[in-house]
């Protein structure tokens, strides 16, 4: 190993803009075990299978229908 390494000409990671992020974010229970059951099957991840689901969601610009009943 080397005492001292020249980074001059060094490029800078042309994949930043696809590094992951990590947030925070509440689930409820069910959800998060149906995606843990659903890792299991396919052996992935299960923040992985859910990060692929919402990604599909996105580029398929998928809508959520939203309807909010009052109780009277």
């Amino acid at each position: 190993m080397k005492n001292e390494y020249d980074f001059s000409k060094a490029k800078k990671n042309p994949y930043i803009n696809a590094l992951k992020k990590q947030v925070t974010i509440r689930l409820d229970a069910e959800t998060i075990m149906y995606f843990k059951q659903l890792s299991n099957i396919n052996d992935i991840p299960y923040q992985t299978l859910i990060n692929l689901y919402l990604r599909d969601c996105a580029l398929k610009h998928k809508k959520l229908n939203v309807e909010w009943i009052l109780k009277k």
